[in-house]
């Protein structure tokens, strides 16, 4: 079993990948819905919700741990690994290595919730990764926020991601890095902005191939998939086909919980 957790909904667009990539492997996803976003909390705040929400699926007998958030992933994973040393734990990192590899331009963008922009981790990541490439991090508050309340087709918004993206583009950005597992269901809108002048850059697949080399008995199940959270577990149901993931509920085992952890 692959437990799968995130803050609220962005990484549902993760155990999509998974499920694809693993279609017999029973599934666990866990929304922390009564602490997001994620992505405008302190790190000790993050790390004590990774820490509960991630032990909570151990105890529940996953094998294997997804870390589906970005922010969670910079500012926890490490302690999370340290508390479960022997367990498979795959965190969800901004794509600048693959972005920097690809780029022809020289120039790169990620766009960021509050905490992971001004994460040490992810400014690590650039010096690591990106080399020579010049790398732009924008901070996109409240897209998160967005998605959680499934406004995905809000006109504001496409005035809104313009403002955001339309400097980037200017300065020769060619890849945009998406760099929140919510921000992969607002491409409908983006997309059209950066069309023939950037790609966007998601890692969710990346993620998904990494369960598979990590997963071994764990892969092994009916398909089934249990969704939690720890409010409004109904939400996350009737989020699917908002999402356009109707397919996922195929595999419900069963409807949507409420967890205390």
């Amino acid at each position: 079993m692959i437990g799968v957790f995130d803050s609220g909904l962005g990484g549902l667009s993760v155990l999509a990948a998974i499920a694809r990539e693993l279609p017999s492997a029973d599934l666990v996803y866990l929304a922390d819905t009564a602490h997001l976003p994620y992505g405008d909390k302190d790190d000790s705040f993050i790390r004590d919700r990774v820490l509960r929400i991630g032990g909570h699926l151990v105890e529940a007998g996953c094998g294997v741990i997804v870390v589906a958030c970005n922010t969670a992933t910079v500012a926890a994973v490490t302690a999370f690994r340290e508390a479960f040393p022997r367990l498979p734990v795959v965190g969800v990192e901004p794509g600048v290595k693959p972005a920097a590899a690809a780029s022809r331009s020289g120039r790169i963008a990620v766009l960021a919730t509050t905490s992971t922009a001004r994460s040490p981790r992810l400014a690590q990541l650039i010096r690591q990764h990106a080399g020579s490439v010049r790398v732009a991090v924008e901070p996109c508050p409240g897209w998160a926020t967005r998605v959680e309340a499934l406004h995905l087709e809000d006109p504001d918004f496409v005035d809104e991601a313009r403002r955001h993206l339309a400097p980037l583009l200017a300065d020769g950005v060619d890849q945009i890095v998406l760099g929140c597992t919510h921000y992969a269901f607002l491409c409908p809108t983006l997309e059209p902005i950066v069309a023939h002048q950037a790609t966007l850059v998601d890692v969710a697949d990346a993620v998904a191939r990494q369960c598979v080399r990590l997963a071994g008995a764990s892969a092994l199940g009916r398909g089934q998939l249990t969704l939690l959270a720890t409010a409004q577990p109904e939400r996350l149901h009737a989020a699917l086909p908002a999402l356009g993931l109707s397919w996922l509920t195929h595999r419900l085992k069963d409807s949507a919980r409420l967890v205390v952890a």
